[in-house]
């Protein structure tokens, strides 16, 4: 590899991308992690969609954007593109190595929790798995649509998602079994507003609010949900970002009630924040505009 097209290697940079060409190697498409275990944001040609692919990257998408910033989407199995020179930064920044479950025909229960891993003892034929840092993944052959928060402290992860490596595990790995399946499919469980109600202050001069125009509001609305939606990576600041602003825009003057916060948590839930998640980001922006 010469400098021109090969990623600057140091200690650190060089054991990742060493693993990271092993796993290609073995059939993983990989890509790397930030320093908080999360997939690079899209580059400045890439945000906002400006290249043409898809921000929430349900799909590849046309964008042949050569840097690791289309989330699991831009994971790989290409060693010259893993060792490439546009992927030099990402690897410097980066803190581990992910894969693309679906990508390699498997499926990962992401069990957070040592009562989730009693539930799949009790619950889901053996297969191989992996010591994680609260609990376990256990390791599927098949693919199923990824969905988080299925039970209490288990995530389905496997088509269109990401899996931090953890190691290779133990057990043989076993198809997918049914049960698994029927938890992909089940409904998103009902989301819950804050527990606090809203409470802001009235107009100030008396002026009529401007928000009362049901299309003006609604459109704002709308905004922010496609904008969580969107996200690829850093769901946690996309989510406080946006609280922020709707307070910012609509938080003093009334208009706000409790559907649209419910309409602003589901956006946020579906894209795997917690309950709890959701109302902290949505007190913290309150407290910053001193509401």
């Amino acid at each position: 590899m010469t400098h021109a097209t090969s990623v600057r290697r140091d200690a650190r940079t060089g054991a990742l991308l060493d693993l990271a060409l092993q796993l290609a190697a073995d059939g993983l498409p990989v890509l790397p992690l930030s320093a908080d275990k999360r997939p690079f944001g899209n580059c400045s040609d890439c945000a906002g969609n400006r290249c043409g692919g898809r921000p929430n990257m349900k799909t590849p998408g046309p964008c042949v954007c050569p840097r690791p910033c289309h989330g699991w989407a831009a994971a790989t199995l290409a060693p010259a593109v893993l060792s490439s020179h546009p992927w030099a930064a990402a690897w410097r920044r980066a803190g581990a190595v992910a894969y693309h479950p679906g990508g390699a025909g498997v499926t990962v229960v992401d069990l957070d929790s040592p009562a989730a891993v009693d539930w799949a003892r009790a619950t889901l034929p053996p297969t191989r798995t992996v010591q994680s840092t609260r609990g376990e993944h256990w390791i599927y052959s098949g693919t199923v649509r990824s969905v988080n928060g299925v039970r209490a402290s288990v995530d389905i992860k496997s088509l269109i998602s990401y899996a931090r490596w953890l190691g290779p595990g133990t057990g043989t790995m076993t198809g997918l079994p049914s049960a698994v399946r029927a938890l992909a499919e089940k409904k998103p469980t009902a989301v819950r507003a804050a527990p606090r109600s809203l409470t802001v202050p009235a107009p100030t001069g008396g002026g009529q609010c401007r928000h009362r125009s049901p299309a003006y509001l609604e459109r704002g609305i709308a905004m922010a949900e496609q904008r969580i939606t969107d996200a690829s990576s850093g769901i946690h600041s996309t989510v406080y970002r946006t609280f922020l602003a709707v307070l910012s825009a609509h938080g003093r003057c009334g208009c706000l009630t409790e559907t649209h916060i419910v309409r602003l948590f589901t956006a946020a839930q579906s894209k795997g924040e917690s309950p709890r998640h959701c109302t902290d980001a949505w007190t913290n922006a309150r407290t910053a505009l001193g509401m």
